[in-house]
């Protein structure tokens, strides 16, 4: 720590509720912290405070986050606090990092080889079942596989829950081409990031001489979105515990948006039920957005209210158009007028419930010469000279180091076409990218550590944030804000989705509108087309 700091300098950065949180060092604590109310402020100076007054000892302390950019923007805020020792890390990240270091002690062979597109071996299984299926089909079918392993489902159980048919298989089929997958994946010694948490959970738990190494190496946990965990993280966090409950947890149940990839949000709000002794604080001031803007998710949302901070005046505004094509239009012109008006790109944002009604928007802001950034789709790592640069950096694990990383690092790049000048070009920002992360680590970080968060970043869709407008499904949003955000498509069956038909599947639609509004800072548009019947979240709009 900076010998000038105190522990009183950190904590009187913080507001009241703030502060009773970040001083609550032993668990088991819970931090229910909403949208906007300064959450990774928190968690950080927490763990500072922890550290500076002797509570915590940097390098015992594990922070584990959901996505990849909340872990690099907290990594990020402990560097600046003086705490770089502190472990931040996804729980893919950490559960693969064991397991590399701990496979080749059991086994005497290396971990099985990850592969971070199981889109082709899924494909696989279905051809030698002659099974033929869309690419959308594909999709859908890798999805429940992956909501099956997160939610450690059995086959026994999946055929006694109420699922809607998967690309019109019945559940017998469904299962033998999940079954037919892992026995490929087996066959070809590799490893889907979902294996990576059962391997490793299972390898601790049969092997008391490791566990015993990891709770001695972590011990004190803090867990981010704590309210989009899943069982299958929630049971390897519980290895990494023991029967130790110096744990912290943060998140809100009213931004509950991924159920339908496993999360479970009652192990948030059931926390208090297996820590009664818990200590709970809620933050509930939002910094981020206008008081219009506030009270409109507070119309929305069903538990708790925000309490706006920022003083200045922004209603959200409702406009209905007559086609896809006409609110394109205007999208991309008020997206101009605000880019001329002095608001940086990179601070404006429309987003849609699905991808493919970003489309248009995208196709008219390239006739205006805007550029614009579709988030989520993985569009960064399918370009050329990423997937030649993580190729090339894969390749110098099979043998030994002749310079520091970073000079291999470099030299990689500039065959590629990198130098340390930038020309500006998207290519250049590209494979600099890789040099961003690099620096994001100590100086002696490991090739293997470096390859662990590029892959991770891969996995997560954390890709670097451009000098552009960002397209983006709600979904690809946690964690993010924008001065200017523009929610489209707001009708009956694109939001609330068709699909959506139970009462927890609307209520979960209701509370991604919730997430796409608190996005917005200073401007929130929304919009709808006439030709549609108009969305049912739209009554909340005043």
């Amino acid at each position: 720590m900076n010998p000038d700091q105190t522990p009183v300098d950190f904590l009187a950065e913080l507001d009241d509720e703030q502060r009773v949180a970040a001083e609550a060092l032993l668990g088991p604590v819970c931090i229910i912290a909403g949208a906007g109310s300064g959450k990774t402020r928190t968690i950080s100076h927490r763990i500072a405070h922890g550290i500076e007054t002797g509570v915590y000892t940097a390098n015992r302390v594990l922070a584990l986050t959901y996505t990849n950019r909340a872990a690099s923007e907290l990594r990020s805020r402990m560097r600046d606090l003086g705490a770089p020792g502190v472990q931040v890390r996804t729980f893919h990240s950490a559960a693969l990092s064991q397991l590399q270091f701990f496979w080749p002690q059991l086994t005497e062979t290396l971990a099985p080889k990850l592969v971070t597109n199981k889109l082709p071996i899924v494909r696989d299984a279905l051809d030698e079942l002659k099974i033929r299926v869309a690419d959308d089909e594909l999709r859908s079918i890798t999805a429940e596989i992956e909501w099956l392993k997160y939610g450690l489902v059995s086959s026994e159980q999946y055929q006694d829950l109420e699922r809607s048919a998967v690309a019109s298989l019945s559940k017998d089929k469904f299962l033998e081409v999940a079954a037919r997958f892992e026995s490929l994946k087996q066959q070809r010694r590799v490893a889907d990031w979902e294996d990576v948490l059962l391997l490793t959970t299972g390898m601790l738990r049969n092997e008391p001489r490791m566990l015993a190494h990891v709770q001695q190496q972590y011990r004190h946990f803090t867990v981010d979105e704590y309210q989009d965990i899943s069982p299958l993280q929630q049971s390897l966090l519980e290895t990494w515990l023991g029967d130790r409950e110096e744990l912290c947890v943060v998140g809100d149940p009213r931004q509950t948006i991924y159920t339908f990839a496993g999360a479970d949000p009652s192990f948030l709000t059931g926390f208090l039920n297996r820590f009664p002794n818990a200590q709970l604080v809620e933050l509930n001031r939002n910094y981020r957005s206008s008081p219009e803007i506030v009270s409109l998710a507070n119309r929305i949302s069903e538990h708790g209210e925000l309490e706006a901070v920022r003083v200045f005046s922004s209603k959200p505004t409702l406009q209905k158009f007559s086609s896809a094509s006409a609110e394109a239009k205007w999208l991309s012109q008020t997206v101009s007028d605000a880019i001329q008006a002095g608001t940086p790109a990179s601070e404006i944002a429309v987003l849609a419930r699905i991808n493919s009604q970003l489309e248009l928007v995208e196709q008219e802001l390239t006739k205006l010469g805007i550029k614009c950034q579709v988030r989520g789709v993985g569009r960064f790592f399918r370009r050329p000279e990423i997937m030649q640069a993580m190729a090339a950096l894969r390749a110098l694990q099979a043998g030994q180091l002749n310079h520091p990383l970073f000079a291999e690092v470099s030299q990689i790049l500039s065959a590629l076409g990198w130098s340390s000048r930038s020309d500006g070009s998207d290519k250049w920002l590209g494979l600099n990218w890789f040099i961003e992360v690099l620096e994001e680590f100590p100086s002696d970080v490991s090739l293997d550590e470096y390859l662990r968060e590029l892959q991770e970043r891969e996995r997560s869709g954390h890709e670097p944030v451009m000098a552009a407008v960002s397209l983006a499904t709600i979904h690809a949003t946690k964690g993010l804000e924008w001065q200017l955000v523009a929610l489209c498509g707001l009708n009956q069956g694109s939001f609330p989705i068709s699909y959506a038909k139970t009462s927890a599947e609307l209520t979960e639609e209701r509370r991604l509108f919730y997430v796409g509004v608190t996005r917005a800072k200073d401007r929130l548009l929304l919009s709808t087309q006439a030709d549609k019947p108009a969305s049912d979240f739209l009554a909340l709009v005043s």
